[in-house]
C-alpha cells in the first residue's frame, strides 16, 4: 500500500535492512532465543551500520535522521518475528539512549551515549520494580546522596538486556514522594554502570521474549557518581512521561511488523497445506478470516503512521500513542492467535512461528502500560475527566 509518509529513500533503506535481518540474523534469533540474549557480534553489527543511532544527534555518532527512517528500521525488525531480538534491540536504541540523547549532558554523551550508538556498549531501562509497574508512585529503589556520589538500594525487575547491559538508566527515588501530583516528585534518572560492586543479576524466565535477556537486578550500597544524573534531579517524572510516549510508539510500530509477518507465514501455510484434496486456501471461512486480518492490519498500520507523524510534528500526541499501541499490540495478539488456531497442530509445536509469535505479541500488551491502563487514559481523556496520576491525559 502506497503512504504519504514514506520517500523513495525510506524504501530504499527498508529493502537494505530487510536484507540484512534476512541474511544475517533470522537464521541465528532461534538460537538467541534459546541462549537467552543478543550476542556482541550483533550490537557491533548494527552499530557499524548506524543503525542504533538513528534518531540519536551527531555529536553522539548518531544519524539525526527523521522519524519515519525509524519506523522502517522498527517495522522491519518487527517482522523478523522474533520478540526478543526487536525488544532487546528497542530497549537500547529507543528507550534507554533516548533520555541520554535527550536530557543527558555532554559528560555522558560522550562516555554513555556514543559507545552505544556504536554497539560497543549495551544499555537497559531499569524502571519496573517487584511492587510497581505502572505506578510510578511505588517506586521505591533509593539513590541517596553522601558527598560526591549516590548510594544506590533496592531491586529492579522485568529489565529486558538486563542479563547483557554494559550500563543501565535507573529510575530512583532521590526526594520525597506526596508533594504535588501523587508520585511526580522525587524521581530522578541515573546511569549506573553494571561492573560497580553490589549490584545482582539473576535471569527471569519469560513466557516470550527470550533472546532479550530479562533480569531482575538487586542494588545493595552501589556508589554512583552524582555527575551520572540524567537531566536535572528529581525530575524523572516528566522525562518518563515524555519518553513512555516514544516508548509506546515504538511498540505500536514493532507489533504491526510481527504481526504482518505472523499473516504472511500463515499465508504461506495455508497456500501450500491441502485437506481432502484441496489447499485450505480455497476454503471461503479461511480466506474471509484473512480478509479481517489484512484489512485490520491495514487499518492499524494507517493509524500508527499517522501518529509518527503527529509526534515528528513535535507535539507530544500522548493519547494518540496510547491508541496505537493499545490498537497494534492487540491486533498482534489477534493474528498471532489465528495463526496457530489455523496452522493445528503444526501451529501448535514449540519450534513453530506460529507458536513463538503467540508467545511473544502477548508481552507487548503488557509493557510500557498495559492495554487496561491505555484504555483508560483514552476514555478519560474522551470524556474530558482528569487523567490518573501516573499517566496524564492529552499532553505531557
Amino acid at each position: 500500500m502506497k503512504s504519504p509518509y514514506f520517500t523513495l529513500e525510506h524504501e530504499a533503506f527498508r529493502a537494505e535492512v530487510r536484507a540484512f535481518l534476512d541474511a544475517e540474523v533470522v537464521p541465528h534469533a532461534a538460537r538467541w532465543d534459546e541462549t537467552g540474549s543478543v550476542p556482541p557480534e550483533l550490537w557491533k553489527s548494527l552499530g557499524r551500520r548506524g543503525w542504533l543511532g538513528l534518531a540519536h544527534p551527531k555529536e553522539a555518532d548518531g544519524g539525526a535522521r527523521d522519524l519515519f527512517t525509524s519506523v522502517v528500521f522498527l517495522e522491519e525488525l518487527g517482522r523478523t518475528g522474533f520478540g526478543g531480538l526487536r525488544a532487546a534491540v528497542s530497549v537500547h536504541a529507543y528507550m534507554a539512549t533516548h533520555y541520554l540523547a535527550r536530557f543527558g549532558g555532554p559528560e555522558l554523551v560522550r562516555t554513555h551515549l556514543a559507545p552505544a550508538v556504536r554497539g560497543d556498549r549495551v544499555s537497559a531501562l531499569a524502571i519496573t520494580e517487584p511492587g510497581a509497574g505502572a505506578d510510578l508512585s511505588g517506586l521505591s529503589v533509593t539513590a541517596e546522596r553522601v558527598g560526591d556520589r549516590f548510594v544506590v538500594d533496592g531491586v529492579k525487575s522485568m529489565v529486558s538486556n538486563g542479563m547483557t547491559a554494559d550500563f543501565l538508566v535507573v529510575a530512583v527515588r532521590t526526594g520525597p514522594a506526596g508533594q504535588g501530583p501523587r508520585g511526580a516528585t522525587g524521581l530522578s534518572l541515573l546511569v549506573v554502570d553494571t561492573d560497580l560492586p553490589g549490584i545482582t543479576r539473576v535471569r527471569q524466565r519469560t513466557l516470550g521474549w527470550r533472546s532479550a535477556g530479562t533480569a531482575a537486578l538487586t542494588f545493595h550500597s552501589v556508589h554512583v557518581p552524582a555527575d551520572r544524573v540524567v537531566g536535572r534531579l528529581d525530575h524523572g517524572f516528566y522525562y518518563l512521561m515524555r519518553g513512555l510516549q516514544l516508548e509506546r510508539l515504538v511498540a505500536a510500530v514493532l507489533a504491526v511488523g510481527g504481526a504482518e509477518r505472523a499473516l504472511e507465514d500463515l499465508c504461506a501455510f495455508l497456500r501450500e497445506r491441502s485437506v481432502a484434496g484441496s489447499v485450505l486456501a480455497g476454503r471461503q471461512a479461511l480466506v474471509h478470516r484473512i480478509a479481517d486480518l489484512s484489512t485490520d492490519l491495514a487499518a492499524t498500520r494507517q493509524l500508527v503512521h499517522h501518529t509518527a507523524w503527529l509526534y515528528e510534528q513535535g507535539g507530544l500526541p500522548a493519547v494518540e500513542c496510547s491508541m496505537a499501541k493499545l490498537r497494534a499490540t492487540e491486533l498482534a495478539c489477534r493474528v498471532a492467535d489465528a495463526a496457530l488456531q489455523l496452522q493445528g497442530s503444526h501451529g501448535y509445536m514449540e519450534e513453530s512461528s506460529a507458536a513463538r509469535a503467540h508467545r511473544d505479541a502477548r508481552a507487548a500488551t503488557i509493557a510500557a502500560g498495559p492495554s487496561e491502563v491505555l484504555r483508560d487514559l483514552i476514555g478519560r481523556d474522551r470524556l474530558n475527566q482528569p487523567g490518573t496520576p501516573a499517566s496524564p491525559a492529552r499532553r505531557a
